[in-house]
Protein backbone atom coordinates (compact mmCIF):
# COMPACT_ATOMS: atom_id res chain seq x y z
CA UNK A 1 0.00 0.00 0.00
CA UNK A 2 1.53 3.30 -1.46
CA UNK A 3 -1.74 5.56 -0.95
CA UNK A 4 -4.76 5.28 0.24
CA UNK A 5 -6.77 6.79 -2.48
CA UNK A 6 -9.90 4.88 -2.33
CA UNK A 7 -11.47 1.69 -0.81
CA UNK A 8 -11.63 -0.03 -4.15
CA UNK A 9 -7.90 -0.46 -4.30
CA UNK A 10 -7.03 -2.22 -1.02
CA UNK A 11 -7.30 -5.87 -0.40
CA UNK A 12 -8.61 -7.24 2.39
CA UNK A 13 -5.53 -7.96 4.02
CA UNK A 14 -4.70 -4.74 3.54
CA UNK A 15 -7.75 -3.20 5.53
CA UNK A 16 -7.75 -5.96 8.42
CA UNK A 17 -3.72 -5.17 8.86
CA UNK A 18 -4.79 -1.11 9.77
CA UNK A 19 -7.66 -2.32 11.67
CA UNK A 20 -5.47 -4.41 13.43
CA UNK A 21 -2.87 -1.26 13.86
CA UNK A 22 -5.57 1.01 14.61
CA UNK A 23 -6.83 -0.95 18.00
CA UNK A 24 -3.06 -1.25 18.86
CA UNK A 25 -2.46 2.35 18.53
CA UNK A 26 -6.14 3.10 20.46
CA UNK A 27 -5.31 0.63 22.89
CA UNK A 28 -1.94 2.66 23.50
CA UNK A 29 -3.27 5.64 23.93
CA UNK A 30 -6.06 5.09 26.35
CA UNK A 31 -3.18 3.45 28.42
CA UNK A 32 -0.51 6.72 28.39
CA UNK A 33 1.97 4.40 26.06
CA UNK A 34 3.55 6.57 23.53
CA UNK A 35 3.88 5.89 20.58
CA UNK A 36 5.73 8.30 18.68
CA UNK A 37 6.04 6.56 15.40
CA UNK A 38 6.13 9.16 12.92
CA UNK A 39 8.89 11.32 14.91
CA UNK A 40 9.59 14.46 13.13
CA UNK A 41 7.78 13.81 9.93
CA UNK A 42 4.97 16.42 8.25
CA UNK A 43 1.74 15.94 6.79
CA UNK A 44 0.61 18.52 4.53
CA UNK A 45 -3.40 18.69 4.79
CA UNK A 46 -5.17 20.38 1.65
CA UNK A 47 -8.85 21.45 2.42
CA UNK A 48 -10.84 22.41 -0.17
CA UNK A 49 -14.20 21.36 2.03
CA UNK A 50 -14.94 22.38 5.08
CA UNK A 51 -14.23 19.87 7.84
CA UNK A 52 -14.73 18.97 11.64
CA UNK A 53 -13.47 15.65 12.25
CA UNK A 54 -11.02 15.34 9.56
CA UNK A 55 -9.24 17.95 10.13
CA UNK A 56 -8.82 17.97 13.87
CA UNK A 57 -8.53 14.09 14.18
CA UNK A 58 -5.93 14.30 11.47
CA UNK A 59 -4.08 17.41 13.01
CA UNK A 60 -4.22 15.29 16.68
CA UNK A 61 -3.39 11.89 15.15
CA UNK A 62 -0.16 13.15 13.43
CA UNK A 63 1.18 15.69 16.80
CA UNK A 64 0.34 12.09 18.96
CA UNK A 65 2.64 10.05 16.65
CA UNK A 66 5.42 12.59 16.97
CA UNK A 67 5.23 14.48 13.90
CA UNK A 68 3.29 18.13 12.75
CA UNK A 69 0.29 18.55 10.23
CA UNK A 70 0.12 21.84 8.43
CA UNK A 71 -3.11 23.29 7.14
CA UNK A 72 -3.31 23.99 4.34
CA UNK A 73 -6.03 25.89 2.65
CA UNK A 74 -6.37 25.29 -0.92
CA UNK A 75 -7.40 28.85 -1.53
CA UNK A 76 -4.22 29.90 -0.07
CA UNK A 77 -2.11 27.77 -2.13
CA UNK A 78 -0.95 28.90 -5.78
CA UNK A 79 -3.46 25.63 -6.64
CA UNK A 80 -6.56 28.00 -6.15
CA UNK A 81 -4.97 30.83 -8.47
CA UNK A 82 -4.63 27.64 -11.40
CA UNK A 83 -1.61 25.98 -10.67
CA UNK A 84 -2.14 22.35 -12.00
CA UNK A 85 -2.33 19.97 -9.26
CA UNK A 86 0.46 17.83 -10.53
CA UNK A 87 2.79 20.82 -9.90
CA UNK A 88 1.47 21.50 -6.25
CA UNK A 89 2.56 17.56 -5.75
CA UNK A 90 5.33 17.72 -7.37
CA UNK A 91 6.61 20.41 -5.33
CA UNK A 92 5.12 19.84 -2.18
CA UNK A 93 6.47 16.14 -2.63
CA UNK A 94 9.65 17.80 -1.82
CA UNK A 95 9.10 19.43 1.69
CA UNK A 96 6.45 16.83 3.05
CA UNK A 97 6.15 13.12 4.71
CA UNK A 98 2.87 12.90 3.10
CA UNK A 99 -0.20 14.61 2.17
CA UNK A 100 -3.90 14.41 3.01
CA UNK A 101 -6.51 15.78 0.49
CA UNK A 102 -9.86 17.00 1.40
CA UNK A 103 -12.11 17.93 -1.85
CA UNK A 104 -14.47 17.51 -4.75
CA UNK A 105 -12.91 15.73 -7.58
CA UNK A 106 -11.45 12.04 -7.05
CA UNK A 107 -9.13 12.69 -10.23
CA UNK A 108 -7.70 15.54 -8.33
CA UNK A 109 -6.36 12.72 -5.33
CA UNK A 110 -5.36 10.55 -8.23
CA UNK A 111 -3.29 12.64 -10.22
CA UNK A 112 -1.58 14.05 -6.52
CA UNK A 113 -0.70 10.65 -6.21
CA UNK A 114 0.50 9.87 -9.83
CA UNK A 115 2.97 13.37 -9.89
CA UNK A 116 4.18 13.00 -6.43
CA UNK A 117 6.90 11.03 -4.35
CA UNK A 118 5.10 10.62 -0.89
CA UNK A 119 2.03 9.08 0.37
CA UNK A 120 -1.59 10.11 -0.73
CA UNK A 121 -4.46 9.94 1.88
CA UNK A 122 -7.67 10.75 0.46
CA UNK A 123 -10.05 12.55 3.71
CA UNK A 124 -12.98 12.46 1.23
CA UNK A 125 -13.67 13.67 -2.47
CA UNK A 126 -17.52 13.48 -3.87
CA UNK A 127 -16.73 9.52 -4.65
CA UNK A 128 -14.87 7.96 -1.87
CA UNK A 129 -14.54 8.18 1.73
CA UNK A 130 -11.57 5.77 2.64
CA UNK A 131 -10.72 6.98 6.05
CA UNK A 132 -14.89 7.09 7.52
CA UNK A 133 -15.13 3.32 6.30
CA UNK A 134 -11.99 2.23 7.46
CA UNK A 135 -13.03 4.08 11.14
CA UNK A 136 -16.47 2.37 10.80
CA UNK A 137 -15.31 -1.12 9.99
CA UNK A 138 -13.33 -0.63 13.08
CA UNK A 139 -16.32 -0.13 15.05
CA UNK A 140 -18.25 -2.44 13.53
CA UNK A 141 -15.35 -4.83 14.53
CA UNK A 142 -15.21 -3.58 18.68
CA UNK A 143 -18.46 -3.73 19.22
CA UNK A 144 -19.76 -7.22 17.19
CA UNK A 145 -16.03 -9.01 17.72
CA UNK A 146 -16.06 -9.83 13.86
CA UNK A 147 -16.97 -8.64 10.52
CA UNK A 148 -17.39 -11.72 8.53
CA UNK A 149 -20.75 -13.09 7.95
CA UNK A 150 -22.67 -9.71 9.31
CA UNK A 151 -25.15 -7.83 7.32
CA UNK A 152 -24.51 -4.17 6.53
CA UNK A 153 -27.19 -2.07 5.41
CA UNK A 154 -26.97 1.10 3.63
CA UNK A 155 -30.36 3.69 3.53
CA UNK A 156 -29.85 6.86 1.56
CA UNK A 157 -27.96 8.59 -0.99
CA UNK A 158 -25.60 6.47 -3.08
CA UNK A 159 -22.74 9.28 -2.43
CA UNK A 160 -19.02 8.34 -1.30
CA UNK A 161 -20.15 6.98 2.04
CA UNK A 162 -22.65 4.76 -0.09
CA UNK A 163 -19.63 3.82 -2.88
CA UNK A 164 -16.75 3.29 0.14
CA UNK A 165 -19.37 1.37 2.84
CA UNK A 166 -20.31 -0.89 -0.12
CA UNK A 167 -16.88 -1.88 -1.01
CA UNK A 168 -15.40 -1.91 2.23
CA UNK A 169 -17.67 -4.26 3.66
CA UNK A 170 -17.78 -6.49 0.85
CA UNK A 171 -13.85 -6.70 0.93
CA UNK A 172 -13.84 -8.24 4.72
CA UNK A 173 -16.74 -10.93 3.97
CA UNK A 174 -19.84 -8.68 5.56
CA UNK A 175 -23.16 -8.81 3.17
CA UNK A 176 -24.30 -5.26 1.65
CA UNK A 177 -28.20 -4.08 1.34
CA UNK A 178 -28.13 -0.72 0.00
CA UNK A 179 -31.54 0.95 0.25
CA UNK A 180 -31.20 4.02 -2.31
CA UNK A 181 -33.80 6.03 -4.31
CA UNK A 182 -34.51 5.50 -8.12
CA UNK A 183 -31.55 8.48 -9.91
CA UNK A 184 -29.39 8.17 -6.41
CA UNK A 185 -27.29 4.98 -6.92
CA UNK A 186 -23.91 4.63 -6.09
CA UNK A 187 -21.38 5.07 -8.63
CA UNK A 188 -21.46 2.28 -11.67
CA UNK A 189 -17.89 1.70 -11.17
CA UNK A 190 -19.04 0.67 -7.39
CA UNK A 191 -21.82 -1.13 -8.51
CA UNK A 192 -20.01 -3.41 -11.13
CA UNK A 193 -17.89 -4.24 -8.39
CA UNK A 194 -20.57 -4.86 -5.60
CA UNK A 195 -22.21 -6.96 -8.46
CA UNK A 196 -19.52 -9.89 -8.71
CA UNK A 197 -20.37 -10.51 -5.06
CA UNK A 198 -23.65 -12.63 -4.27
CA UNK A 199 -24.12 -11.10 -1.01
CA UNK A 200 -24.72 -7.97 -2.27
CA UNK A 201 -28.46 -6.29 -3.09
CA UNK A 202 -29.72 -3.31 -4.30
CA UNK A 203 -33.31 -2.30 -3.60
CA UNK A 204 -35.86 0.24 -3.73
CA UNK A 205 -37.74 -0.51 -0.12
CA UNK A 206 -35.78 0.55 3.00
CA UNK A 207 -37.68 -2.17 4.57
CA UNK A 208 -36.51 -5.13 2.46
CA UNK A 209 -32.94 -4.15 3.04
CA UNK A 210 -33.15 -3.35 6.62
CA UNK A 211 -34.60 -6.74 7.42
CA UNK A 212 -32.00 -9.19 9.61
CA UNK A 213 -29.38 -6.45 9.24
CA UNK A 214 -26.65 -6.31 11.96
CA UNK A 215 -25.53 -2.31 11.13
CA UNK A 216 -27.37 0.29 9.84
CA UNK A 217 -25.89 3.23 8.16
CA UNK A 218 -26.84 5.95 6.90
CA UNK A 219 -25.80 9.40 5.29
CA UNK A 220 -27.59 12.84 4.88
CA UNK A 221 -29.71 13.01 1.92
CA UNK A 222 -27.99 16.25 0.60
CA UNK A 223 -24.08 16.12 0.84
CA UNK A 224 -21.39 18.97 0.88
CA UNK A 225 -21.95 20.78 -2.54
CA UNK A 226 -25.28 19.64 -2.65
CA UNK A 227 -27.36 22.06 -0.79
CA UNK A 228 -29.01 23.73 -3.70
CA UNK A 229 -30.69 20.41 -4.42
CA UNK A 230 -32.35 20.04 -0.84
CA UNK A 231 -35.74 20.72 -1.43
CA UNK A 232 -35.23 18.08 -4.59
CA UNK A 233 -33.75 15.70 -2.11
CA UNK A 234 -36.66 15.66 0.84
CA UNK A 235 -38.97 15.02 -2.06
CA UNK A 236 -37.36 11.98 -3.34
CA UNK A 237 -35.70 10.93 -0.20
CA UNK A 238 -38.97 10.49 1.51
CA UNK A 239 -39.41 7.16 3.40
CA UNK A 240 -35.41 6.54 3.27
CA UNK A 241 -34.99 7.67 6.72
CA UNK A 242 -33.79 5.12 9.97
CA UNK A 243 -36.30 5.05 12.44
CA UNK A 244 -38.14 2.71 15.08
CA UNK A 245 -39.88 1.10 12.15
CA UNK A 246 -36.75 0.55 10.48
CA UNK A 247 -34.78 -1.09 13.59
CA UNK A 248 -37.28 -3.65 14.50
CA UNK A 249 -36.71 -5.02 10.95
CA UNK A 250 -32.93 -5.52 12.29
CA UNK A 251 -31.64 -8.30 14.43
CA UNK A 252 -32.68 -6.99 18.35
CA UNK A 253 -29.01 -6.00 18.89
CA UNK A 254 -28.55 -4.26 15.43
CA UNK A 255 -25.93 -1.13 15.38
CA UNK A 256 -27.00 2.43 13.88
CA UNK A 257 -23.98 4.16 12.26
CA UNK A 258 -23.61 7.50 10.83
CA UNK A 259 -20.57 9.44 9.68
CA UNK A 260 -21.77 12.69 10.37
CA UNK A 261 -23.02 15.74 10.97
CA UNK A 262 -26.80 14.40 11.03
CA UNK A 263 -29.79 15.92 10.10
CA UNK A 264 -31.89 14.94 12.82
CA UNK A 265 -35.36 14.26 11.52
CA UNK A 266 -34.50 13.66 8.20
CA UNK A 267 -32.33 10.75 7.05
CA UNK A 268 -32.60 9.75 11.16
CA UNK A 269 -34.79 9.96 13.93
CA UNK A 270 -33.50 12.14 17.14
CA UNK A 271 -34.60 9.24 19.00
CA UNK A 272 -32.95 6.51 17.46
CA UNK A 273 -29.73 8.57 16.86
CA UNK A 274 -29.81 9.30 20.61
CA UNK A 275 -30.57 5.61 21.56
CA UNK A 276 -27.33 4.60 19.87
CA UNK A 277 -25.16 7.87 20.01
CA UNK A 278 -22.49 5.85 21.75
CA UNK A 279 -21.67 3.31 19.07
CA UNK A 280 -22.30 6.99 16.88
CA UNK A 281 -19.59 8.88 18.60
CA UNK A 282 -17.23 5.46 19.38
CA UNK A 283 -17.04 5.93 15.45
CA UNK A 284 -16.60 9.34 15.41
CA UNK A 285 -13.32 8.66 17.86
CA UNK A 286 -12.28 6.06 15.72
CA UNK A 287 -11.80 8.22 12.52
CA UNK A 288 -8.60 9.06 14.97
CA UNK A 289 -6.96 5.81 15.70
CA UNK A 290 -7.65 4.32 11.92
CA UNK A 291 -6.43 7.39 10.25
CA UNK A 292 -3.24 7.00 12.52
CA UNK A 293 -2.65 3.54 11.47
CA UNK A 294 -3.06 4.42 7.77
CA UNK A 295 -0.50 7.57 8.62
CA UNK A 296 1.67 4.73 10.05
CA UNK A 297 1.76 2.62 7.42
CA UNK A 298 2.29 4.95 4.47
CA UNK A 299 4.46 7.29 6.27
CA UNK A 300 6.66 5.00 8.87
CA UNK A 301 10.11 3.46 8.40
Amino acid sequence: MKNLLKMLDLTADEIIDILNLADQLKYELKHGIPHTLLKGKTLGMIFEKASTRTRVSFEAGIYQLGGQGLFLSSQELQMGRGEPIQDTARVLSRYLDGIMIRTYEQDDVEKLAEYGDIPIINGLTDFAHPCQVLADLMTIREYKNRLEGLKMCYIGDGNNMANSITVGCLKVGMDVSLACPAGYHPAEEVLDFAKTYENFELLAEPAKAAEGADVLVTDVWASMGKESEAEKRRVAFKGYQINDGILKLAKPDAMVMHCLPAHREEEITTAVFEEHAAEIFEEAENRLHAQKAVMVMLMGE
